[in-house]
């Protein structure tokens, strides 16, 4: 099997790579643009590079658009723990301040939008507006993947194999993590991903200590939820949501089934919007990424929902 170390993703385009310190970790971002900060954090299996269209889009609209690889991922650190999302909402509210900004737009897809809609409870002042792109609220996953096994339960039960020691890890990466490009394709619509996005994305998930992080997101989502950090996760994240919130889904979605993500609106008591892009799967950014950005850049450009 191939090794690759984390320089593979400061991948060149119309973007600058830079390293920042937050909160004594050191994270990776690659950063286009001036104007209001926008923090765009990625998913599962990716990397900063899931964002590389919103890089352009947005910076080309005014905005300062940084992705970060988050804990675990990419060029940033590895530390042995930290995957839980509070602490991953701590990486993201403490990356606005070492940015030099007091707050900022944060969009994030499947587990960036898990952290994302954590961080808009756990550190509100630091969350100007929240997009979040394929994630339901964690509590709507919750009682989603409870009261619907045959749908949502079934859709999500990678994460319930990758509660296994070592053999999920070893399972993603064999065959210059081919399973990786499996799941690409399988929670994608018609169309992507392209070969140079599967291949980076593999590679990407082969760099040393990656592949353990990755699984460390899913194991604490699970074995959390009984013991009492997971208790008092859940109970925190009652708490309404204080700031403009904007839903999008792909209509096609295998892995996050819009029926699940929807209702998640009941935890915002700010002006909430949902939308469908159609014909994308799990990736809406990357498939259909001019829907994407016309619903993105409408929605933050709108003064009615205006912070």
């Amino acid at each position: 099997m191939p090794r690759h170390d984390a320089s593979i993703v400061e991948v060149d385009g119309p973007w600058t790579h830079r390293a920042i310190s937050a909160g004594g970790t050191r994270f990776h971002v690659a950063e286009a643009g001036e104007g209001p900060l926008v923090l765009l954090l990625h998913g599962f299996p990716e990397f900063w590079w899931s964002w590389h269209n919103q890089l352009v889009s947005l910076s080309a609209a005014g905005y300062r658009a940084v992705a970060v690889d988050l804990r675990g991922y990419g060029g940033s650190d590895k530390p042995p723990r930290g995957y839980d999302l509070v602490t991953l909402a701590g990486d993201a509210a403490g990356l606005v301040r070492a940015l030099g900004e007091a707050n900022a737009t944060v969009v994030g897809h499947d587990w960036g939008g898990l952290l994302a809609w954590t961080m808009a409870v756990y550190h509100p002042k630091v969350v100007q507006r929240l997009s979040v792109v394929s994630a339901p609220h964690p509590l709507r996953l919750r009682q989603a993947i409870r009261s619907d096994p045959r749908g949502q339960g079934w859709a999500a039960r990678h994460t319930f194999g990758y509660q296994l020691p070592m053999w999920p890890e070893r399972r993603l990466i064999r065959d210059d993590a081919a399973l990786v490009g499996r799941l690409l394709h399988a929670w994608s619509g018609p169309g992507w991903p392209d070969e140079r996005t599967e291949s980076l994305v593999r590679r990407a998930m082969q760099i040393p200590g990656t592949v353990h992080c990755a699984m460390e997101y899913h194991r604490w989502f699970v074995r959390s939820q009984p013991r009492p950090d997971g208790i008092r996760y859940a109970h925190r994240m009652r708490t309404p949501i204080q700031v403009p919130t904007l839903q999008l889904h792909g209509s096609l979605d295998p892995c996050t089934l819009p029926a699940s993500a929807q209702g998640s609106g009941r935890y915002v008591a700010a002006p909430y919007r949902w939308k469908l892009i159609d014909g994308a799967g799990h990736f809406p950014h990357q498939e259909r990424p001019r829907a994407f950005d016309a619903q993105l850049l409408g929605w933050m450009k709108d003064p009615e929902t205006a912070g």
